[in-house]
């Protein structure tokens, strides 16, 4: 099994290009998947929020999966993230994809409904337990869920399955960052930050990473907080921070999630559009984001 130590860095959920029929582009995901390997990323997931992962079929996953696992030769670790609201369906993808032998699986708390702590806590353990000794993340994303996971919950999950060995917490609240690492001192379990303009305060409270989208796009930037920081220039490291954070903001203008696509596509990437009815940004929130990279020196 994989240690916490094996989890560390800034890993990125890989956006997942599609052709003019809405398939799975082979060929563009595995130059994506070079693309952000050879510009530093520390690994990626699989089928996060960014990766537009509640618009495939299960099947639709678990092949693109085997094809970044492929391109990424074991350079970096690949996660896998799994969404479902049914736990049996979310067992049942968590088990597939733990059978193509990812480092981890990536689990978001059910949407759209919102069950007590104790079918939560159920609800996780099912999962863990079906797929020990893979390593297991919990990923709370209060914003796209509708709810937000407790620390207790995480803690007590963390602590009462071994598999279960870090979070990625996208609430952006850096008290959830400082008590989660707080909590968990005791155990081995990596926290990551899922909110990219915390990266760099994170860092400062223990955390040992972060999930970045921009990474997508900007991974040397993105790449530069967390690399900064652990060699100990923490003013280069806050500086690549302040660069990042205007280009992540004014994505906020736009529809989630086309805005990894659409600035992915103004820097001549080619990853194809977003899913319908997701549709690209125009007018303001696309100037937007153009007035951004351009002064951060992306766009000309």
């Amino acid at each position: 099994m994989m240690s916490k130590h094996d989890f560390a860095g800034i890993f990125v959920p890989i956006l997942t290009p599609i052709n003019g029929h809405g398939a799975i582009d082979e060929a563009k995901l595995r130059r994506q998947t070079d693309f952000v390997i050879e510009h530093g990323v520390d690994g990626i997931l699989a089928f996060g929020s960014n990766s537009e992962f509640y618009m495939f079929e299960d099947q639709e996953m678990l092949d693109a999966a085997t094809v970044i696992l492929d391109q990424a030769a074991g350079r970096v670790p690949v996660m896998f993230g799994v969404g479902h609201i049914r736990t049996s369906r979310a067992v049942a993808l968590a088990q597939a994809a733990a059978g193509l032998d990812v480092a981890a699986v990536s689990v978001l708390q059910p949407m759209f409904i919102e069950p007590t702590k104790q079918a939560l806590y159920h609800h996780y353990a099912a999962i863990a337990q079906a797929i020990a000794p893979t390593p297991m993340f919990i990923y709370n994303n209060p914003g796209r869920a509708g709810y937000a996971l407790s620390i207790g919950l995480m803690v007590r999950l963390a602590h009462d399955f071994g598999n279960i060995i870090g979070v990625k917490d996208s609430s952006g609240n850096i008290t959830n960052i400082e008590e989660l690492v707080r909590r968990d001192a005791d155990i081995e379990f990596s926290v990551f930050a899922g909110k990219d303009t915390i990266v760099f305060p994170s860092l400062c409270v223990g955390a040992a990473g972060a999930v970045c989208s921009t990474a997508n796009i900007f991974p040397d930037l993105v790449c530069g907080i967390y690399d900064n920081y652990v060699a100990g220039d923490q003013r280069a490291a806050l500086a690549a921070q302040f660069k990042l954070n205007p280009l992540r903001i004014s994505q906020d203008a736009a529809s989630f999630p086309s805005p990894t696509k659409d600035m992915a596509n103004l820097m001549g990437m080619d990853v194809g559009p977003s899913i319908l009815p997701t549709e690209a940004a125009e007018g303001k929130a696309l100037e937007g984001m153009k007035a951004a990279m351009r002064e951060t020196g992306y766009l000309d």
